[in-house]
């Protein structure tokens, strides 16, 4: 069952063909090579029940504000050194999130541009955000991690729907830069949308399991990201606005639901809801209170407001 209680069916949301296994190098240690040559590689144990949990949180955090969407979730599986293979992430956000009004992927990139060239690649006004992934393999006896930092672009619209391009750049112990792709898409009350994520599998060596994703977090919207306009024959830089919190909480919090799906037909789902902002108290004349002292006046900053959007660019 999924989400809504129907079977599960998830969007063929799927990385680009070459890109979805692109490997520059397998690079090991001598010793994790060795390890590998003289132990043979297990079955894998029956398939155990995979927990998730996923966490959300908006910085800053102030009703009709702009804002970074931070999320992250982990998984494992009971009885087993790491969870199966990832398959498929269908992340449902909140109501009346302004994820298209955010002033982020003015530009998009392609996949065969993140292939060839990396994120140098792309246009600087392409980045949507940042993150990472901790994954894991069992090689032998011996569990392995890897860290690899991930880069979010705006990929070009399907269908009418923001695309989106996720880059992890993995260096040790095993080299490999993989591009996959996401849409977002309509997700039914009390959701306001969903992003489908098509993950690729990841070979490591023949006869080896494929590698599991154990934790990922990502932010979406301005921190870190900058931007650059042309004017008059200068170039300025500038940070994208970030996505519209709504004027009003909803009574119970900002909800959040995921669901993954796993090689070998398994899925797991998790959920967690995001509390109102605290609003802030005005203390009457008589309550004997001291009045707070009137914020200092900062200077306007030197660096252009962001460019407003046009219709066109809002298109999915």
């Amino acid at each position: 069952m999924d989400l809504t209680g129907h079977a599960p069916r998830f969007a063929p949301i799927a990385a680009e063909p070459t890109a979805a296994r692109r490997l520059r190098a397998v690079v090991l240690s001598g010793g994790i090579l060795l390890c590998v040559l003289s132990a043979a590689f297990t079955p894998p144990p029956a398939l155990a029940k995979t927990r998730a949990s996923l966490t959300a949180s908006f910085s800053p955090s102030r009703l009709g504000g702009r804002t970074t969407l931070d999320f992250s979730f982990s998984l494992s599986a009971p009885g087993s050194s790491v969870p199966p293979p990832l398959t498929q992430i269908e992340l449902r956000y909140p109501k009346n999130l302004g994820i298209g009004l955010s002033g982020l992927g003015l530009a998009t990139c392609s996949a065969p541009a993140l292939e060839v060239r990396g994120p140098k690649g792309c246009p600087a006004d392409s980045v949507m955000g940042y993150g990472v992934v901790l994954t894991g393999i069992v090689l032998g006896s011996t569990l392995i991690h890897e860290s690899a930092p991930i880069t979010i672009f705006r990929a070009p619209t399907r269908s009418r729907r923001i695309g989106l391009l996720f880059y992890a750049d993995g260096t040790r112990p095993v080299s490999t830069s993989i591009v996959f792709s996401g849409l977002l898409l309509p997700a039914p009350a009390p959701f306001g949308g969903q992003v489908n994520i098509g993950v690729p599998l990841v070979p490591t060596l023949p006869g080896a399991p494929d590698i599991s994703v154990i934790h990922l977090s990502a932010a979406l919207g301005p921190r870190n990201v900058t931007y650059f306009e042309q004017v008059a024959g200068s170039t300025l830089a500038y940070r994208p606005e970030g996505i519209l919190l709504p004027s009003r909480c909803p009574k119970a919090g900002f909800p959040f639901q995921a669901r993954f799906a796993f090689s070998g037909g398994g899925s797991a789902r998790a959920r967690t809801t995001v509390r109102c902002p605290a609003r802030r108290v005005r203390l009457s004349a008589g309550s004997g209170a001291r009045p707070s002292r009137p914020s200092p006046r900062l200077p306007r900053s030197r660096l252009r407001s962001p460019p407003r959007l046009s219709q066109s660019r809002l298109a999915g």
